[in-house]
């Protein structure tokens, strides 16, 4: 089930984030995969905004998705899912989720930045519907977001802006 993330959920997230970039190291990218999970204090400002989910099957959280609101989109800042449960569909329920979460507050739709060729990455945000956006369709607020990323050396390997339009929001 998905739920707002609770205080107690923030350390099973890192140990999420941590087994999630584990598979990275086949790629030859150890840099992203022994990089440090989010802080629990970034992951209790997501939680604090209402922005912070969890797919919980009953005995804890095994997948989570972070977002944020940038330039009228909801922006998913991070979704991962522990390695144990991936291929189950929960990335792509938790992104449903921000989807239903963005077209309730009125956002134009879903952003997110990725790895251009890691399979699990920008193969699957194109299935899922997602765009890549070409550099000058990027609003001002995308491009502090890539900006940070290249500080940090996320760009060491090809990297892209997706974007998704939101559909409207399902009646209950």
């Amino acid at each position: 089930m998905i739920r707002l993330a609770v205080p107690e959920d923030l350390p099973a997230l890192q140990d999420i984030e941590r087994a999630a970039g584990e598979p990275f190291h086949a790629l030859g990218m150890a840099a992203i995969a022994d990089d440090d999970p989010p802080s629990i204090e970034d992951l209790t400002n997501f939680r604090d905004a209402g922005r912070a989910w969890v797919y919980d099957p009953g005995d804890g959280p095994v997948a989570y998705l972070l977002a944020e609101v940038v330039d009228g989109h909801g922006h998913i800042e991070q979704v991962s899912v522990h390695p144990e449960y991936a291929r189950r569909g929960l990335g792509r329920r938790l992104i449903e989720h921000a989807a239903e979460w963005a077209a309730r507050e009125g956002l134009a739709g879903l952003t997110l930045t990725t790895y251009a060729d890691v399979p699990w990455n920008a193969p699957y945000y194109a299935r899922l519907g997602f765009e890549i956006l070409d550099e000058e369709t990027l609003t001002e607020g995308l491009r502090a977001v890539r900006a940070h990323e290249i500080a940090r050396g996320l760009d060491a390997w090809p990297r892209v802006t997706m974007r998704l339009i939101s559909r409207p929001a399902r009646k209950a």
